[in-house]
């Protein structure tokens, strides 16, 4: 054989997967791709997508889980976890004691959320309080338009939705920043330093109210929100709202071949998930797809993986055919559909070129995340990750691996820990994001559109 022919039955050879698509696969990944946009325009708290997702499977036969109900091969049943979490499951044809086909994605995104007692005036000037959720450089927050978001329980007991900054009519919220030419000692300090936590703070308005005495645009804020919503300054003690980056998902590139919206990470993975599953009549092995809370600040909490809802709602389905949970899930796959870290020509210096993922390569298939040694991962085995190669080559799925950077610079985790610890056999993969945890990422569509065709390989796996 040839040094040619030899190098091509013997070494990978990865190619750039817009290269790979007829123009029938090109027409659908962008039809994916701007029901995706429609998702992430609508979904940007986890309690948004959680509601976007009860709304669908509703309107495509999804019933809601009722535990001691009898289940069939076909059914479509649903798990809404306090409305910040769900899962849901198409019922197969083979029994749960033969395990399930799982896809675990996280719909929750690092924000700022407003303090418990947030609404104050200083200059003459109303701010809400803010603490940081999740992992961010806050230096990015100032300066852009950012839209409220979440949910009040007021006094009188009702539960108030509310949006602002959104439509196009909205008025936006906005952090501000020093100027340049009074900076000389903030340049000095480390970006890390630069702008600090007790620093974000999103401006409200600055118009007083008629009348005498401190705090009157504060006072004027408050009977605004009052007269549209009905609140008062305690309701706030009782409220769960967060700022996010105002807008819509944008095309970018003169090609339009990437994708910029808030909350990629994970939302464009739990979108890849839902969407498979919605296609998925009657597999052989029930298909489950998780869409998880908390997972930024470590999966912790009642809607977060480490509680304990996902095993209420896989209990319930394996009584229904006389099963054991244990045995369920000791023969069961988990896809932890997650985000890694595109590979940046600006900043190579913090990747392994050879392990890394790279921008339309499709989906990265992740055999470890965690810190440095590996601290905080779920380590795949050699047969988890060939069970996921020969499922996604069988399918015709373009995939790639991934590692999370270079060893030492850093890391981080998934849901795939938390899989793996309830003995279910799981690996990571995902889509490639640059500028993760930003306000805005990006992502490109033929990757977006190969995790939704992953999972899809899984469940029907």
């Amino acid at each position: 054989m040839t040094a040619d022919e030899l190098r091509e039955s013997l070494l990978m050879n990865p190619k750039n997967g817009l290269t790979l698509l007829s123009a029938q696969e090109r027409e659908e990944m962008e039809r994916y791709c701007l029901r995706y946009r429609e998702f992430i325009d609508a979904c940007k708290t986890e309690r948004e997508a959680t509601a976007w997702a009860v709304k669908k499977a509703e309107a495509l036969g999804y019933k809601p889980f009722q535990p001691g109900m009898a289940i069939q091969p076909g059914d479509k049943i649903y798990y809404n976890n306090r409305d910040k979490a769900i899962a849901l499951a198409v019922v197969g044809s083979k029994s749960l004691a033969e395990g399930v086909n799982i896809c675990a994605a996280h719909v929750d995104s690092p924000r700022m959320d407003l303090k418990p007692n947030p609404l104050y005036e200083d200059g003459e000037i109303a701010y809400f309080k803010t603490h940081y959720y999740g992992g961010i450089k806050k230096y990015q927050w100032p300066t852009i338009p950012l839209a409220l978001h979440g949910v009040v329980y007021r006094k009188d007991g009702t539960v108030l939705t509310i949006t602002i900054g959104e439509d196009d009519n909205d008025p936006v919220l906005m952090v501000s920043d020093l100027l340049i030419h009074l900076s000389g000692d903030q340049m000095q300090k480390t970006l890390a330093k630069g702008i600090t936590g007790e620093q974000l703070n999103v401006i409200l308005g600055t118009e007083p109210l008629d009348g005498e005495g401190s705090d009157l645009v504060k006072l004027n804020i408050m009977k605004l929100l009052n007269e549209k919503y009905g609140l008062i300054e305690s309701d706030f003690q009782s409220a769960e709202l967060t700022m996010v980056p105002a807008g819509r998902c944008r095309e970018v590139g003169l090609d339009r071949s990437l994708l910029a919206a808030y909350g990629h990470d994970d939302r464009v993975c739990a979108y890849a998930e839902l969407d498979a599953l919605f296609a998925v009549e009657t597999p052989d092995k029930t298909a489950v797809c998780i869409l998880a809370d908390k997972e930024e600040i470590g999966s912790v909490g009642i809607s977060g993986m480490q509680s304990q809802f996902f095993e209420r709602f896989i209990d319930g389905l394996c009584a229904a055919q006389g099963v054991k949970l244990a045995d369920c899930f000791a023969n069961s796959f988990c896809l932890s559909a997650d985000v890694s870290n595109a590979y940046d020509p600006n900043f190579p210096e913090v990747s392994d070129k050879r392990n890394n993922s790279c921008l339309n390569y499709g989906v990265a298939i992740c055999k470890y995340t965690g810190s440095r040694g590996k601290s905080g991962a779920s380590d795949a085995s050699a047969e988890a990750m060939g069970h996921v190669r020969t499922t996604l080559n069988n399918a015709g799925v373009i995939w790639q691996l991934a590692t999370l950077g270079k060893v030492d610079q850093g890391g981080g985790g998934t849901v795939a820990a938390y899989m793996a610890n309830r003995n279910i056999v799981t690996v990571d993969a995902g889509v490639p994001v640059l500028s993760m945890h930003a306000p805005i990422e990006l992502v490109a569509k033929l990757d977006c559109y190969e995790t939704m065709l992953a999972c899809k390989a899984i469940y029907l796996a």
